[in-house]
This record gives structure tokens, sequence and C-alpha cells, in this order.
């Protein structure tokens, strides 16, 4: 099992910075979900703020959400602050 998100915070451009358990950081792009089914909310901006960490996972109010093994495989990792 891939680390869970134990945070989110929104990013321009539809990106969103997430903390694993791991304490890895990544930047998961949300554009290519956007033309797709449910995922056509997101594109209202003011909604796509909304995002919110559930169950280690990000979620917004009308439930979509995105599988978090996703997340943590296609997110682009980078170094926290102060690591060698």
């Amino acid at each position: 099992m891939f680390p869970r998100v134990t945070s989110v915070q929104v990013e321009p451009d539809y990106r969103l910075k997430l903390v694993f358990t791991n304490g890895e950081v990544g930047f998961y792009d949300c554009r290519p979900l956007l033309d797709f089914g449910v995922f056509s909310e997101l594109k209202d901006e003011a909604y796509f703020r909304q995002v919110h960490v559930v169950n280690g996972t990000v979620a917004w109010p009308h439930e979509q959400d995105i599988c978090p093994d996703t997340l943590y495989v296609e997110s682009h990792r980078v170094e926290p602050a102060g690591s060698p």
C-alpha cells in the first residue's frame, strides 16, 4: 500500500500540493481530469478550491475523489526543506 495524503493545498493551474503519510511532498496536476465526466465540475476554480482530505485522499463536496495510490504514483515529488 502506498502512503496516503495528510494535507492538501491548492496551487495555480489546477495543481494540488500534497503531503503524504511518509513525509514526502508532491504536486499533482488535475488538468487532465477536467474534461472527464464528474471531474468537469472542477473547472470552476471556486469549487476546485474546496478540496479537502478525506480518509487519506483528496475529495470535493459533490463526492469527487482521486484514488490515493494514483495521487502518490502520479505526483511529482519534491525534497522536503532541509533535506540533504
